[in-house]
């Protein structure tokens, strides 16, 4: 089954709920030239990085956002991995990543299980608890949320589960863009799976974003990869291969969880 993804590499305003739904909407009926399958935005895309007003602008159950994907779905007839909010909840702030079918369906949302110390994510989000398997055009996918991608037993625990590719939404820095692609590749690799892997670009008060959003085969072979600017990416992949690769060598066949413990 062939499939036109797209990735929505956008510079997201720090702060500006507002002015990146408004980017995000000039975006998509840009890529919508490309006739997409499915849309692909970035980690916190609404709010970027400014965590220590969360309580001002963060979603409220995600219910703006939500919306804003399910109008556009239904608008332009596309799925979306729509990559994360700050999703205002009773006991807390999540970061959930939100998929919506290109009916206006919300199929399912994962709050990202890894919170990242190093920018403070611990101290103003609460982790998830939830998998990031869902479904669309009947496929077995899964998403995750950038730091995610540093913990291959969690990426497995989708793989394993039958997911053919990952979709990885993130704010990944400059700083390490090396880790960024390298992790990435591994993890097609040892999952025999495509990753689509959707990065920011841009700047906030204290990081610098790498961009770089990436689209890799089940051999670990790039198949199209974004510079550091804002910039639409659009590649059609065959999910029949992942199949194919896995037949071939039987990675899932031969493991033996039960030493792994």
């Amino acid at each position: 089954m062939k499939l036109k993804i797209t990735c929505l590499q956008m510079d997201i305003a720090f702060g500006n709920p507002e002015k990146n739904y408004q980017s995000a909407d000039l975006l998509i009926k840009k890529a919508m030239a490309n006739k997409p399958d499915i849309i692909v935005l970035p980690e916190l895309w609404t709010t970027g990085y400014d965590l220590t007003r969360l309580n001002e602008i963060a979603d409220i159950g995600a219910s703006q956002t939500i919306q804003f994907l399910q109008n556009a779905a239904k608008k332009h007839h596309v799925h979306f991995v729509g990559g994360s909010v700050a999703n205002q909840g009773e006991s807390g702030v999540k970061n959930t990543l939100l998929i919506v079918n290109n009916e206006g369906q919300l199929i399912h949302q994962y709050s990202k299980l890894h919170l990242f110390k190093l920018m403070d994510e611990h101290l103003y989000l609460e982790a998830g608890n939830e998998k990031g398997l869902f479904r669309l055009e009947d496929q077995p996918f899964a998403g995750v949320i950038c730091y995610d991608i540093r913990f291959p037993e969690w990426i497995r625990t989708h793989t394993s589960h039958g997911a053919e590719a990952l979709f990885v939404v993130a704010e990944w820095p400059a700083a390490r863009l090396s880790h960024w692609r390298s992790l990435l590749i591994a993890r097609a690799i040892e999952n025999q799976c495509f990753v689509i892997a959707c990065n920011r670009s841009g700047a906030d008060p204290k990081n610098q974003f790498a961009g770089h959003s990436i689209v890799i085969d089940p051999w670990g072979e790039i198949i199209a990869e974004a510079g550091e600017k804002e910039e639409i990416l659009t590649v059609e992949i065959e999910l029949g291969s992942v199949k194919e690769i896995r037949k071939l060598i039987p990675i899932f066949e031969d493991r033996k969880p039960e030493n792994y413990k």
